[in-house]
This record gives structure tokens, sequence and C-alpha cells, in this order.
């Protein structure tokens, strides 16, 4: 499967964010290399994510990406 690099804007609404697909790699390390690369070149400005999803093809990584996922729990060392 695949790995896919995504730039995410965010859009008026909560709901849904503009997704971009920048690249995509057979291999973790090229994808996460890219990914950091982007994200250097990004300023304090730019209001963007960059992020790596491992899906099986576009479509499902764009449903992950979208997914609305809870805050994780943080446990009382980790405040």
């Amino acid at each position: 499967m695949p790995y896919y690099v995504y730039k995410i804007s965010p859009s008026p609404t909560k709901l849904v964010s503009a997704l971009e697909k920048l690249e995509q790699y057979d291999s973790f390390k090229e994808a996460r290399q890219h990914a950091r690369s982007l994200r250097t070149e990004l300023s304090d400005a730019d209001n963007c994510q960059i992020k790596v999803m491992f899906a099986e093809s576009e479509l499902e990584a764009e449903e992950q990406l979208m997914e609305k996922r809870e805050a994780p729990i943080l446990r009382e060392w980790e405040k």
C-alpha cells in the first residue's frame, strides 16, 4: 500500500477541510522525509498542515483525514 502526502488547509467550516494530495510514495521513509522538508518550508503565517497517510487508495486516505477524532486522554504525568 502506498503512502500519501497531503496538505490540509482550513476552510470556513470546521466540518470540512481542503485536502491537496502532494505526492505518493511506496516507502514510509521517503514520504516522511518529503513531509518534513515541506513542513520546514512553511512559515508561521501558514495555517495548514502536512500529513502522511498510509492507505490502499487515495479515496481511503482522504476519508481517514476527514474522520473526526476525539482528543486523546492525558494522563496525570503527561500534563
